[in-house]
């Protein structure tokens, strides 16, 4: 034989015998070592440098709609929530249409942990204003100020509409929904999960607002509560740990529904209205925060009671 091939012949015997001995050959896969790796190792950043994919199946959750239905999670936590929350809406404040003006239980709602959205001083309070009711409180914000979650919870709504502007409605793990309107920016996304004290936006002043202010609203079941019957606004700290929330909450809507109003039609004007109800003129004013000379649209709404 060549002196070339055998050089050639040798050289590949030894590539051979280097191979199989170091088992590039075998069919058999070698066994892994294995030792104790807690939950927290595998995801941390400063764990060791072990691959745990490779010999584990480890599910990631990379849809929302993969997500359990949001009702199934709250009923998993140690509150009493109404079942009534088992609806569960992204675009409606209030899905629930229930009346609380009879309800004939108490309920006993934890209002520990409460942070307070803005620590700044009152614009506006609840109740009527002009011929509408204001169903929250308003709080003095600036431009791009943090706005902080009061409870516990999971954000439901994160919308921007004419007269809330950009909104956010929390569904809080102790029954209670809040809502903060008017902001510049929202910061979260419906279904995240919130501890009190999270942001939920910067303070705006967008929708049907003539300054800036956050627009604070306080709700069971939908039926807005005055927020000052759970808070001292004073030094922003909840008046009692726990709020015995009963049918005196609601009273106020009593007085809404015996509201009347008069649509405004071609001729009329204050006194004619005021003929046609047995309402002075003045209070027909009082009421609708105008002038006797105020000039009157027709399919306008005037109340008079």
């Amino acid at each position: 034989m060549p002196d070339h091939l055998l050089k050639y012949l040798l050289l590949f015997t030894a590539i051979f015998l280097t191979l199989n001995n170091s088992g590039a050959f075998s069919k058999k896969k070698p066994v892994p070592v294995s030792y104790p790796v807690s939950t927290s190792e595998l995801l941390s950043s400063a764990a060791p440098r072990f691959n745990p994919y490779k010999y584990l199946t480890i599910y990631k959750i990379t849809d929302k709609k993969n997500i359990t239905p949001i009702y199934d999670y709250l009923r998993s936590i140690d509150y009493t929530q109404p079942e009534e929350y088992d609806i569960w809406s992204d675009s409606r404040i209030n899905p629930y249409q229930v009346n609380l003006t009879d309800m004939k239980d108490t309920v006993k709602i934890d209002l520990s942990g409460y942070v307070p959205p803005s620590a700044k001083h009152v614009t506006s309070d609840f109740g009527f204003r002009k011929w509408r009711h204001h169903y929250g409180i308003d709080l003095k914000v600036h431009r791009g100020d943090t706005v902080w979650n009061a409870f516990d919870g999971v954000v439901r709504i994160t919308k921007r509409a004419r007269d809330y502007g950009n909104y956010v409605v929390i569904r809080h793990f102790n029954g209670l929904e809040t809502l903060y309107a008017h902001l510049n920016k929202i910061t979260v996304n419906t279904g995240d999960t919130l501890k009190a004290g999270n942001p939920v936006g910067m303070g705006g002043n967008t929708g049907r607002s003539t300054g800036y202010h956050l627009h604070f609203e306080i709700r069971y079941l939908g039926n807005p509560v005055n927020p000052n019957d759970l808070i001292n606004f004073q030094d922003h700290t909840v008046k009692n740990s726990i709020l015995l929330l009963n049918s005196k909450h609601f009273e106020y809507k009593k007085e809404i529904d015996k509201i009347r109003f008069w649509t405004v039609r071609s001729g009329d004007s204050l006194s004619r209205i005021s003929y046609r109800t047995g309402i002075p003129i003045a209070k027909l004013c009082s009421l609708n925060g105008i002038k006797r000379n105020s000039i009157l649209r027709i399919g306008q709404r005037i109340r008079y009671t």
